[in-house]
């Protein structure tokens, strides 16, 4: 069953704009470590932390909650399968938010889509519950 759905469109120019005047502050804020070595590590770092942007966004309007209600820019991070397939870890807020979103018996599955096509970024979000049997199978990114 899907719990929630999230887009966003993001300008690529107004993150490189951020990137160039905020630097440290603004990726330590918005990105985790993780997100800033993978998007460091390209020539073209705006495209790739306005992609992880945007996905934060749509991951805060598939939890229904936005960015609030205990709900950071931190507490999602994408991360990417063995496979190179994106995802959402979910921390703190996220997390809890994520949790009492989802139906006993059911385990969360959150899926992810990004793109950009400059000078935009888009990301779709969608949370999915499925029997813990089925999501098992699916395990997507370990806690």
């Amino acid at each position: 069953m899907i719990l929630g759905i999230g887009s966003d469109l993001c300008d690529i120019r107004r993150i490189e704009r951020s990137l160039e005047r905020f630097g440290d502050r603004f990726t330590h804020r918005i990105y985790t470590q993780g997100e800033r070595a993978r998007s460091d590590r390209r020539a073209a770092r705006a495209p790739s932390y306005a992609r992880r942007f945007a996905a934060k966004e749509a991951c805060a309007k598939a939890l229904g909650t936005g960015l609030s209600q205990g709900v950071f820019w931190r507490d999602m991070e994408v991360v990417n399968l063995p496979s190179g397939r994106p995802t959402m870890r979910l921390t703190g807020g996220a997390l809890e938010r994520l949790r009492k979103m989802t139906p006993e018996g059911y385990e969360p599955v959150v899926h992810v889509s990004l793109t950009d096509d400059p000078p935009l970024a888009q990301a779709f979000v969608i949370i999915e519950a499925l029997p813990i049997a089925e999501a098992s199978a699916l395990r997507q990114v370990p806690p």
